[in-house]
């Protein structure tokens, strides 16, 4: 199994050539100096950590996995050491507020920081994700005392955070949950039901684990109107802030799953278990979004790191692996035959990987920007902006990062051939590691319906006429620019057709409102190769840019506009047929009937 390497290169790139960051600290509202020597310190810090600490547990996790037991869950072996050394760094505290014990630095270096995590093993990354969820709900919804019980220590990382949803016969359709919240006092509640699939519900890495539980209250209304959200830990806290006794809230079992074997995922049961009410009885889902949207950026960013795994390991086996001539001639005459990165269909398997890993990273960096300026900008105008971008971009970040994610392990598989299907590569992993992430936090079918929904009609095109807007002001930036036309020309082609494709949309809903369904999944995905043709079209401007001015990382900037080429050429084009699904409208999904399938 390859071993982790950190792309600091092309992070930096992201970073300086592409999106500026230096500049882009300058135009946040914190007490905090980020310059360039700041970022890099950080960065390589955390790539040191994710090398040398995470990366060697990946297939420790997926070999051992997870056993549970009357006395709880153990995870595998290396876990809670590397998550004590993860603490003592700090790096749990990095991007939380100071007032809680926190850096207070910009959420957009976390991102980052999670990057990297998360690529050198998946399934350890999501015991200290989960919590900064959980923080970022108290801090909106929870009144001072929970704030100040829980948060020091959520902060510090010496406790971590679940969401807990989903139930046995309700998944996405929360407003069947049946969990019950009885009140006892005018502060504490009794939490009775089961929750499923609920991720770090129960393990050993930290000293106390804080559920945030959606439950009913007695004579709520019914559906998602009656729906309150709860903090429950599993120890008490006492007044000091020790931990007291045990809270009644345990694991029942756990789930045996195709991948991230070392991120357990539970059965929790709640038996009349002391819970607190956040925020506002009967509102509890407006309070959990906070949770679920932190989550399902997160998420989304797997989708690079299961494309950026791939591509580590994929590369070198393509560059060391010998078979068969190249069709032009021998370019290596004297092995027994060539390498099999000579061959052009190998080529297109590894240049859709990178093409994905690095237009994905440059998108969720984007994200990230507009994370720090919607906490963190100097001016209203400039909050709301970011806040707008988010809401259009956080479903499609989700939905089409993961799904093509998701595609690009399967190709990481196939370019080994057979050697990619057996455990010794690692591929095999990295595919079944990446399946959930189309799953989890909203399945892509979900996060469709919120973009064409909520977001696009919902919006009566605000959003997603503001975000065009972006992209055309770039092609008419560089309408004199010959060089550039190969991309602008297509990318404000692609940018209309994404226009009229949500008018035709809304305009066939008002009719039947199947449409938005059949149209929504096919819908984001155009969404997301145009989206990415933006970013790939900005990486040529500005590597042509660097080679003018004879930067020496010459090769770096020639990739990048090869890599911008092969996306237009190979990638963005399906686009085309995603335009003639939408089109077709939903008669051909809906005609038939339940029982003649």
């Amino acid at each position: 199994m390859p071993a982790y390497q950190a792309p600091l290169r092309d992070i930096r790139f992201v970073m300086d050539d592409l999106l500026g960051f230096s500049a882009h600290y300058k135009q946040l509202n914190t007490s905090t100096d980020i310059d360039q020597d700041v970022q890099l310190a950080i960065i390589e810090e955390a790539a040191k950590f994710a090398e040398n600490v995470v990366s060697p547990l990946n297939p420790i996790g997926d070999q051992v996995g997870c056993t549970w037991s009357a006395d709880g869950v153990a995870t595998p072996p290396g876990f809670k050491e590397a998550y004590k050394q993860y603490c003592a760094g700090g790096w749990p505290a990095l991007a939380m507020p100071e007032s809680f014990g926190g850096q207070g630095l910009p959420e957009s270096l976390n991102i980052i920081v999670s990057e990297l995590i998360s690529s050198a093993c998946v399934a350890w990354s999501g015991y200290p994700g989960l919590r900064e969820g959980a923080i970022k709900t108290l801090l909106s919804y929870g009144n001072e005392s929970l704030q100040q019980t829980f948060l020091p220590d959520l902060v510090s990382g010496n406790w971590t955070g679940t969401m807990c949803l989903t139930e046995s016969h309700c998944g996405t359709d929360l407003g069947q949950l049946k969990t019950k919240a009885i009140p006892v006092t005018d502060t504490d509640y009794k939490l009775t039901g089961t929750k499923i699939f609920i991720s770090c519900g129960e393990h050993d890495m930290a000293q106390n684990i804080v559920h945030i539980v959606l439950a009913r209250l007695p004579d709520s209304p019914a559906g998602s109107a009656g729906i309150s959200l709860f903090v429950v830990p599993k120890f008490l806290v006492n007044a000091d802030g020790s931990l007291g006794p045990r809270n009644n809230v345990s694991c029942g079992s756990i789930e045996h799953k195709m991948g991230i074997h070392g991120f357990v995922t539970c059965v929790m049961n709640f038996d009349g278990a002391t819970g607190y009410l956040v925020g506002q009885p009967n509102k509890g889902l407006e309070a959990m979004f906070t949770f679920m949207n932190s989550a399902r950026l997160t998420t989304g960013l797997q989708g690079l790191v299961h494309a950026e795994v791939a591509y580590q390991g994929a590369v070198p086996y393509a560059q060391e692996r010998l078979a068969m001539r190249s069709l032009s001639g021998a370019k290596n005459p004297d092995g027994p035959a060539d390498p099999i990165i000579v061959h052009p269909d190998v080529r297109r398997l590894l240049l859709t990987i990178k093409s994905f890993a690095e237009g994905f990273r440059a998108f969720a960096y984007y994200l990230a920007q507009q994370l720090d300026l919607s906490v963190h900008g100097k001016s209203d105008d400039s909050k709301a902006q970011a806040k707008q971008l988010l809401a259009l971009l956080t479903p499609i970040c989700k939905g089409f990062m993961t799904e093509l994610g998701c595609e690009a392990a399967h190709h990481g598989v196939q370019v080994f051939g057979g050697h990619g299907y057996i455990r010794e590569w690692g591929m095999e992993q990295n595919q079944r590691d990446s399946r959930i992430s189309t799953l989890y936090e909203g399945t892509t079918g979900i996060q469709a319906l919120d973009l064409i929904g909520r977001k696009v009609l919902g919006s009566k095109g605000v959003l997603l006429g503001n975000f065009s807007t972006i992209i055309f002001e770039f092609c008419q930036s560089e309408h004199a620019n010959q060089g550039m036309q190969e991309f602008t020309q297509a990318l404000s082609e692609v940018t209309t057709e994404w226009l009229t494709l949500a008018k035709t949309v809304g305009k066939a809903a008002t009719s039947d409102p199947e449409e938005i369904g059949a149209a929504s999944v096919d819908f984001l995905m155009f969404s997301g190769y145009t989206i990415l043709a933006y970013f790939w079209a900005r990486m040529a401007k500005v590597s042509f840019e660097k080679l003018e001015a004879g930067a020496q990382d010459k090769n770096l900037y020639l990739s990048k506009i090869n890599t911008a080429r092969f996306y237009f050429q190979r990638i963005l084009p399906r686009t085309a047929t995603l335009k003639l699904t939408i089109q077709s409208g939903a008669a051909s999904l809906m005609d038939t009937t339940s029982e003649q399938f």
